[in-house]
């Protein structure tokens, strides 16, 4: 199936008013947006369009059912100036599994990416050339029929916008163990990017936070005794030279940083095993001497290096050197922008559109 994405550009843009050596997190938008509508059973009319407010009627059912996803990702800047997309139709096939799991329809993959590409060619001057920055996607899609009843919407709108984004973390993180609140249970909506599993999450945050953490370190549902991940990210542990990360078991969101850590650990000859890891397995390895890492990776914040993990009865103290990591957070980065070998094939340039 071919789309034809139609353009419309602002007479003036607001990039040259953007400070980019001061960046403030998801405050400020580029000027465009790619969006397309679901009617009558299929996607239609893809265009990019000045980034303005989208009327909603006060009965759509996303406000009210909650049908709404979302994806997160980043374009970035080789060192000729040119954008790079890192691994796009992963994030494609992802928003379709968290569709199908909120009963909504697929979205065209191959639209997805050329959406992004074409929107990314418009805004290429709101990608920040900063260390450690990049122009954050966020592409999503809603029900915006307006019914009150309880059933699969049948008008949907998928939108990418954009936002220039600095570094998200810049030391080394603090988490909390959540042992009354969860994130997702068996047969519940944990692997899908749903809004909703955001909205869940905000208060336990809040609350971890007044402790003066950064983030909820999250338990299974039933025991409360196994981990299943961290607030906007997955997690792995370094116990004596061999990588532990969470099972994806239905409840763990499939992260694309995540698989793109895990090759690289393998290319370098590192075991690497997701399973079931309990929260007593790190306090032993910590007690012991043999927890030598533990960091979250995700698209917003790439490797974050973990300092402690806060329980109600106790703090599991992580060592604060993380070579690995740190050598696997340099070596991403490095293909992310085109300085190291991208040997995955998971960049894509936009240099390959078509005027």
């Amino acid at each position: 199936m071919s789309f034809h994405i139609s353009i419309e550009t602002v007479k003036h843009s607001k990039v040259k008013n953007f400070d980019f050596n001061n960046i403030p997190l998801g405050k400020t938008f580029t000027d465009h947006m790619f969006i397309c509508d679901f009617e009558n059973g299929q996607w239609v009319n893809p265009r990019i369009e000045p980034l303005k407010p989208i009327p909603t009627h006060p009965a759509a059912m996303a406000l009210h059912y909650g049908q709404a996803i979302f994806e997160g990702m980043k374009a970035y800047l080789d060192a000729d100036g040119i954008p790079m997309l890192f691994r796009p139709e992963r994030n494609a096939a992802r928003l379709n599994k968290s569709a199908d799991r909120m009963g909504m329809p697929p979205f065209p993959e191959t639209l997805f990416v050329e959406g992004l590409k074409q929107l990314v060619a418009v805004e290429k001057n709101w990608i920040p050339s900063q260390e450690g920055s990049a122009l954050y996607l966020r592409p999503f899609m809603y029900a915006d029929e307006p019914f009150i009843g309880m059933r699969a919407a049948t008008h949907f709108k998928f939108i990418v916008m954009a936002s220039p984004a600095g570094p998200f973390f810049t030391k080394r993180i603090k988490l909390w163990a959540e042992t009354l609140f969860i994130r997702a249970a068996h047969g519940g909506t944990g692997e899908a990017k749903a809004a909703g599993n955001y909205a869940a999450a905000i208060r336990p945050t809040e609350i971890a936070k007044a402790k003066g953490y950064d983030q909820v370190l999250w338990l299974d549902a039933a025991e409360h005794k196994y981990i299943q991940e961290v607030g906007t990210m997955n997690i792995f542990f370094k116990i004596n030279g061999e990588f532990f990360t969470p099972l994806l078991d239905g409840s763990v969101l499939k992260g694309i940083t995540r698989d793109s850590v895990i090759q690289l650990l393998k290319h370098k000859n590192y075991k690497v095993t997701e399973k079931l890891i309990s929260l007593e397995k790190i306090k032993v390895a910590a007690k012991n001497g043999t927890l030598e890492e533990a960091f979250g990776t995700g698209t917003a914040v790439g490797i974050a290096y973990i300092e402690e993990i806060g329980t109600e009865n106790e703090t599991i103290y992580i060592s604060d050197e993380n070579p690995i990591a740190k050598e696997i957070n340099d070596q991403l980065n490095n293909i992310k922008t085109g300085k190291a070998i991208d040997i995955f094939n998971w960049m894509h340039k936009l240099e390959t559109i078509e005027a």
